[in-house]
């Protein structure tokens, strides 16, 4: 019972979701630190956009399939959505090939950490939902 629960789509969404951030921050702190190396290209890390595919398919803007019931046709599984890093080659900010602006790095950083304090939070108020259940109702 208490794997069902701890498997359940929000644990395992939030959980992907504080990972990409974790790596976001990890890839935002690289960009920062290379701002001044000559031909450094950023990267960016790639995780919302194949989340909502997973989550809705190739249209977004439909509800996704459910089964009410066990003996309607199982819905086919698509591939867990997982963050990846992707090298931006396209841009160049500088003479010496560099395009990191630490502007926008900077913004990048601060939207990644309210991003992950929402998740972090989030995972803290279920978390605190499932152990009222167990406890009872008490608090």
């Amino acid at each position: 019972m208490l794997d069902q629960i701890m498997r359940s789509s929000n644990f395992d969404i939030l959980e992907r979701g504080i990972s990409a951030a974790n790596l976001r921050h990890e890839v935002i702190s690289d960009n920062l630190a290379n701002v001044n190396t000559p031909n450094f290209k950023r990267s960016e890390v790639v995780f919302e956009e194949v989340l909502a595919k997973e989550l809705f398919g190739d249209n977004s803007d439909k509800l996704p399939l459910v089964r009410t019931h066990d003996r309607h046709l199982p819905i086919p599984k698509h591939d867990r959505a997982n963050a990846y890093v992707q090298r931006d080659d396209t841009t160049t900010m500088r003479v010496d090939n560099n395009n990191v602006d630490i502007d926008i790095e900077m913004a990048s950083l601060a939207k990644n950490q309210l991003w992950y304090n929402a998740m972090t939070r989030m995972l803290g108020g279920h978390i605190s939902k499932i152990k009222s259940v167990m406890q009872g109702g008490e608090s």
